[in-house]
């Protein structure tokens, strides 16, 4: 063959990183030795997989089409020399979930992971959804976990564990005192809330305009991009907010935060995996699947799900 897979290494992670420089550091060479392997490749087969733009590298559509074989043969190839080895063990993951997911179920979910599988690497970031879906379509990250929706046409979503939004306030707020709230009344109300761009945040005003109201006749005092936050600042008496029960399941229990009840206002959604259509399953993506499903087989939504470490 004409090609090497130190070769296919440095096209895939300039392809990533978008520069020879982050490439070299990612894979452990000198800089002029990346160069030399990604000019050598493309010598060789009389081709370009990459205009140069200033001093960055972006893809072009010859490239585009070899990224997802050239990951999943160097994933098969990591696995063939782990079985030669003798290394049985699972190799590395790299997850990005989204706010909620990441700080109330992927954490716990990683650190059991890890106690089973010690041989294993994870590697988790946590971002909003179209951050996530952004990364995991460039192959920057194995595996999403996700609470938006994904129309991103080269990657695939498959569905987890429901999950609700509710809308709180702190204790003692005058709407806590209506058995059921109008969304007129709401309207006359101060909001706190995640940022553009954030699952919970597309959930909440696809909700609203189901109901022919357009998101923007609401009055939003602050724009967070931590769900943590948003429960100081309504603890703090600074407006209302919507996020997930999950998210507020302690909070409600101390009582330090309350659910506003709405009539007739529909806010479930589902958190969903998500990976590249052109995604390889390794081992190790395929166990953390398995130990997501486990974690949730018997809860009907996220916030049933039994977790002792913050009960």
């Amino acid at each position: 063959m004409k090609h090497t897979l130190r070769q296919l290494e440095v096209f895939v992670a300039v392809a990533r990183l978008g520069s020879v420089t982050a490439a070299a550091d990612a894979v452990a060479l000198s800089q002029s030795a990346a160069s030399m392997a990604l000019s050598e490749f493309e010598r060789q087969f009389d081709c370009r997989l990459f205009e140069r733009v200033g001093k960055s590298l972006r893809i072009n559509s010859l490239g585009e089409q070899l990224l997802p074989k050239a990951v999943e043969l160097l994933d098969r190839a990591a696995e063939i020399e782990a079985l030669l080895e003798g290394r049985s063990g699972l190799g590395t993951l790299r997850i990005g979930a989204t706010l909620t997911i990441g700080n109330y179920l992927a954490t716990l979910i990683v650190a059991d992971f890890l106690q089973h599988h010690a041989e294993a690497r994870v590697q988790l970031t946590v971002h909003n959804t179209a951050t996530i879906v952004e990364q995991v379509a460039q192959y920057e990250l194995d595996l999403g976990l996700i609470e938006g929706a994904c129309r991103h046409p080269s990657l695939i979503t498959q569905p987890w564990v429901e999950d609700e939004l509710v809308i709180f306030a702190a204790p003692g707020h005058p709407l806590l005192k209506q058995r059921k709230v109008t969304l007129d009344v709401l309207l006359q109300e101060r909001w706190i809330l995640r940022e553009q761009g954030s699952g919970t945040r597309e959930v909440f005003e696809q909700a609203l305009r189901r109901h022919c109201i357009e998101p923007g006749r609401l009055s939003i005092r602050l724009e967070l991009e931590h769900t943590e936050a948003i429960k100081r600042a309504v603890e703090s008496g600074l407006g209302i907010s919507c996020i997930s029960r999950l998210a507020l399941k302690e909070a409600f229990r101390r009582g330090s935060l309350a659910p506003i009840e709405v009539a007739g206002l529909d806010l479930g959604r589902r958190f969903q995996f998500l990976w590249h259509r052109d995604k390889y399953h390794t081992a190790v993506l395929r166990e953390f699947l398995a130990a997501c499903q486990a974690m949730t087989a018997t809860a009907r939504r996220s916030d049933l799900i039994e977790l002792p470490y913050i009960a």
